[in-house]
């Protein structure tokens, strides 16, 4: 098992980019990682980097907060690398990792998901943090309105919705990744639809801003991938 002090830290691990990364498979990486190659772990762990300030960057208060769930969530992964098993993806993997991630952060900082038997029945604003709006200023009127009412909602629909359309997932990775069945993915898919739809109508300063969001949910996502991934 690899020590806490031997864990790669994130600003080594960002000189890795997506154009210098070796097209090997992970569960290859994780192999040799395992065997005690270091270099295939860090090439594992960069590859993720993104998709994990992703995960955070829209539930939690700050950048450094982000940044310190993205090194726990990483500390975690490696410290289980010998026991991942029975999941199809390293994607999938990692998502439950920073799931629990979030959880533990939420019940440690938040009186009310302590209390609340399960955190998902929570949203972000009603838990008081409050994203720093930083990154999307300047991004079109539909995006932001898209990030401000994802936070709206309960964190059971947020975190599927975020998966789907951030990071592309299918039912079945998400259900890997949340530790649940497929069909019930899809059903908080659906139902997380349309309690998006109903804050976009309440948030939105008019007509014409709720049906352009509503109607261009992809093209939105797509433009908050980018500014919502980076650690810097």
């Amino acid at each position: 098992m690899l020590a806490t002090s031997r864990l790669p830290r994130i600003h080594r691990l960002k000189r890795f980019t997506a154009a210098t990364l070796i097209p090997v498979e992970d569960w290859e990486l994780l192999s040799r990682w395992r065997t005690g190659d270091r270099s295939a772990g860090s090439t594992l762990l960069a590859r993720y980097l993104d998709l994990l300030a992703r995960f955070f960057r829209n539930k939690v208060r700050s950048d450094d907060d982000v940044a310190d769930l993205v090194s726990d969530a990483l500390l975690a992964c490696s410290q289980g690398r010998d026991s991942i098993r029975e999941v199809k993806s390293f994607r999938s993997y990692l998502f439950g990792v920073a799931y629990r991630t979030l959880r533990h952060y939420y019940r440690r900082r938040n009186k009310r998901a302590r209390e609340r038997d399960d955190f998902l029945d929570c949203c972000v604003d009603d838990l008081g943090e409050q994203p720093s709006a930083s990154r999307i200023l300047g991004r079109r009127e539909e995006a932001q309105l898209l990030l401000r009412a994802l936070r709206t909602i309960r964190l059971e629909y947020q975190l599927v919705l975020e998966m789907s359309f951030f990071e592309g997932l299918s039912g079945r990775e998400i259900g890997e990744a949340l530790d649940m069945p497929t069909a019930t993915v899809h059903t908080r898919l659906r139902r997380g639809k349309e309690h998006l739809a109903a804050a976009v109508e309440r948030l939105a300063s008019s007509p014409e801003l709720r049906r352009s969001t509503m109607s261009g949910l992809q093209t939105w996502a797509r433009d908050l991938r980018e500014s919502l991934g980076r650690l810097d």
